[in-house]
């Protein structure tokens, strides 16, 4: 029988059960990735006994858990025994570029997990969960007191800026840009980049203390220390000068009263004809497919920010005293330029 054939409302019942179970699927993976089971494949470690001796795991549950995963297409086997990684599977390899691995594992570890497991409280109340799940302010309070969850999650953002970041870089215009910053920029992968991109751009991070030192390592990795710099602080507080600030995934933690100070803080610090892009998921009209829905729900339980529509992205550039001049796509990002208003 097709799935033409089977009765619609038996295909609803298939579609609810996926969804309810989803959270299983999501578990599988973080194990797949968390014990390397791409890496092991890779190297032609194919069976659960060479992969348990390896990971320190249990033999039969390793044996379960590799026929589970080729039951999701991450793998096949012709034996039961041996096993070969699908190119699905390839997506958490550690040396791929825009691996998915610490993303993986960072969204499902106990920082997302235990939030997550409140949701219904998250709508109820309109507050994020995780000051309830783990007594603390907000998620990046708990990664400071949890350094290798943190360092999961830190390199799944470096991960998936790496093809943005090249989109990023092809679509703003740094033609006569003497400064970039990177705002709140991690390792800085973006600015990054945009200078290679441009190689008559200086450019840095800016971003907490303890955080930038990844960026100036990274950049000397490059060969591009000369003409980059990194500045610790607070964008809450104020910003360094520059001709230009990226501020990339960055306002989708905050809610709008903390935006407009992030912007503003950057608008009092622009030189005079610079401009602040934002890059961010856009949500687009009610109902259509894309991640932009389900990470507004991420941020509702997490942090207490949003996935904004265009509309709202206006709002908050003229409560900062800015106006859009600008927008242009890198892959499912929006990158929206504004500029203070004259």
């Amino acid at each position: 029988m097709t799935s033409a054939q089977v009765p619609a409302e038996a295909q609803e019942y298939e579609r609810m059960m996926g969804m309810v179970t989803g959270f299983w699927v999501t578990q599988t993976v973080r194990a797949a990735a968390l014990y390397n089971f791409a890496d092991h494949l890779a190297a032609g470690t194919d069976t659960a006994e060479a992969i348990a001796a390896l990971e320190s795991t249990d033999p039969d549950a390793t044996r379960r858990l590799l026929r589970t995963c080729a039951s999701l297409g991450l793998m096949t086997s012709e034996d039961g025994r041996h096993f070969t990684g699908t190119s699905l599977l390839g997506t958490l390899r550690t040396d791929a570029p825009n691996s998915l691995r610490h993303f993986a594992i960072s969204q499902s570890a106990p920082g997302h997990w235990l939030p997550w497991g409140r949701f219904p409280e998250a709508v109820r109340t309109g507050q994020h969960q995780v000051a309830a799940a783990h007594g603390e302010a907000n998620i990046f309070d708990y990664f400071s007191k949890h350094p290798d969850e943190a360092s999961f999650f830190t390199e799944s953002m470096s991960n998936l800026s790496y093809a943005a970041a090249l989109g990023i870089a092809a679509v703003l215009d740094t033609k006569g840009t003497a400064l970039a910053l990177d705002i709140g920029g991690a390792s800085g992968d973006v600015i990054r980049a945009m200078m290679r991109a441009n190689p008559e751009l200086d450019g840095g991070v800016f971003d907490l203390p303890h955080i930038v030192p990844a960026a100036a390592e990274a950049a000397k990795a490059e060969g591009l220390d000369g003409r980059f710099t990194t500045v610790g602080g607070d964008f809450f507080e104020s910003v360094p000068a520059a001709d230009l600030y990226v501020l990339k995934y960055i306002l989708h933690d905050w809610d709008d009263a903390d935006c407009v100070r992030i912007l503003e803080n950057c608008r009092a610090s622009l030189v005079d004809g610079g401009r602040i892009a934002i890059v961010d998921l856009l949500v687009e009209e009610t109902g259509k497919p894309g991640l932009a829905p389900l990470m507004d729900m991420n941020m509702l339980g997490m942090t207490g920010g949003r996935e904004r529509q265009m509309a709202e992205f206006d709002s908050l550039f003229a409560a900062a005293g800015l106006r859009r001049v600008h927008v242009s796509s890198a892959g499912a990002f929006a990158v929206i330029e504004a500029q203070p208003i004259t």
